[in-house]
């Protein structure tokens, strides 16, 4: 018994400097900890503090710095992602078209040698104009500016050989621009099963300041007098243009509603019907009625002739009011009926044509034809570029060859033309139009008039022009 309580006695002695051993390092470790655990705190504070503060400085930690660059490109893709969604639908477009003509003594108005210079603008924006049920709505406006008449030929049929001149009734001091377009269009989905995206067939509701060839006697090859043709016989129909049978405003705007049936059923032969009734004469530029609108119907189809597209339209249309075509100033019941069409022939070459026929009215002409085709440049290695011919021909009408001797203005209201007209007008317009690069084009052309306004006594006349078009 007592060698058993020595025994214990002396491994007591022996533990306990190893236990004061052990709390020591236990101490120490502790302390160790609160040490790392205050070193922390003060870390997440001033973390906390730089936090705060949406600035970036140099003296901040870097995870503080990593962060906020983080966040600031995360709230920059937020920023564009809601300016993408609110642009969403609104397309703009704008060019600036400018061009140099000169013509010789003999064939101005004025009887001396001309050289002129003209610009003209054009910006359009289409919005989304808000959704009715199925039908979604679009919202388009077309503003344009610009400076100089061009050239004063001597009387032609062909309304001029620069349809890009504009310059507003002010005069060529003051150069501000007018709203040509602003319209409104609906379009309605014609379903069979009730899924709006397999719709084939549409209506399209329209009303506005419109530009009436936007929507009829539309051509591939010939309808945009700032990449095409300038000479305004091969733009539109002469006779609704060059002749006035559509008698728009003075700029060729009018107020105006449109409706069209469109069938894409079958792809390559998709086809439309088209109505619309537009203000003539003082009803075109808002300062008189719009009774005896001028109306026009048009049916167009696709076809592809060796796969190759083509587009063909025909149309009639009757003005209430056709002073405005009408030589002898007295205001007539107009008709007519016309043709427009454009065919691939291969991939490079597109021919067209147009004619028009005066059915109803005392015109200048009453027959009208152009022709021509538009071959692009890949054959030599510019498949950006592109070369075109036109010809054209103007039939003198009959009342015109039978009235045109007439004199004295002020005595029988008649026009003082002041020769006989007895022969049909005929033009030539060739370009080459030179792509600068994606957003320049550079455009020589020259343009014959033979026996202008009829007149087969008249010299020839001979245009020469350089057109540059900014664009995108």
């Amino acid at each position: 018994m007592r060698i058993r309580l020595i025994a214990a006695l002396l491994a007591a002695g022996f533990a306990a400097p190893a236990a004061a051993n052990d709390m020591a390092a236990v101490l120490a470790e502790m302390k160790r900890l609160a040490e790392r655990v205050e070193a922390l705190e003060k870390h997440n504070r001033e973390l906390e503090k730089s936090l705060d503060s949406q600035r970036i400085s140099e003296k901040e930690p870097e995870l503080v710095t990593r962060l906020k660059a983080v966040e600031f490109q995360t709230l920059a893709m937020q920023k564009q992602a809601r300016q993408i969604e609110s642009l969403e639908g609104i397309t703009v477009g704008a060019s600036l078209t400018g061009v140099a003509q000169k013509v010789g003594a003999g064939h101005t108005a004025s009887g001396a040698e001309e050289a002129r210079a003209n610009y003209r603008g054009d910006i359009s924006v289409t919005l989304p104009g808000g959704e009715m049920g199925n039908a979604e709505g679009k919202i388009f406006a077309h503003f344009r500016f610009g400076q100089g008449t061009g050239l004063g030929l001597r009387p032609t049929y062909t309304s001029g050989a620069n349809t890009t001149a504009f310059q507003t009734s002010a005069g060529s001091d003051d150069s501000f621009g007018i709203l040509a377009q602003a319209w409104y269009q609906l379009k309605l989905p014609l379903m069979d099963d009730g899924i709006k995206a397999n719709a084939r067939e549409h209506l399209h509701l329209t009303a506005g300041k419109i530009d009436p060839f936007v929507f009829f006697d539309q051509n591939g090859a010939a309808d945009d007098e700032s990449a095409k043709f300038m000479n305004n016989a091969f733009v539109h129909n002469p006779l609704l243009d060059s002749g006035g049978d559509i008698r728009a405003d003075a700029y060729g705007f009018a107020p105006g509603a449109i409706v069209k049936y469109e069938n894409l059923r079958q792809k390559g032969s998709e086809w439309a019907l088209s109505l619309g009734a537009f203000g003539s004469g003082p009803g075109a530029n808002f300062s008189g009625s719009l009774a005896h609108p001028f109306v026009i119907s048009q049916a167009e189809t696709n076809v592809h002739l060796n796969y190759l597209p083509g587009t063909y339209r025909a149309y009639l249309w009757r003005n209430g009011r056709g002073r405005g075509a009408t030589y002898d100033r007295i205001e007539r019941k107009h008709a007519g009926i016309g043709f427009s069409a454009d065919q691939k022939i291969s991939d490079e070459l597109t021919l067209f044509g147009r004619y028009g026929h005066q059915i109803k009215g005392k015109v200048r002409f009453d027959r009208a034809l152009t022709v021509g085709a538009e071959l692009a440049g890949s054959p030599w290695g510019r498949a950006a570029d592109s070369l075109g011919l036109a010809l054209g021909a103007l039939r003198t009408s009959a009342d015109f060859r039978r009235d045109s001797l007439a004199i004295d203005a002020d005595a029988d209201g008649n026009a003082d033309f002041g020769y006989q007209a007895s022969g049909s007008e005929k033009q030539l317009e060739l370009y080459y139009r030179y792509k600068l690069n994606s957003r320049v084009e550079l455009t020589p052309d020259f343009q014959l008039i033979r026996q202008p306004g009829g007149n087969a006594a008249a010299p020839t006349v001979k245009v020469f022009g350089l057109r540059a078009k900014v664009g995108f």
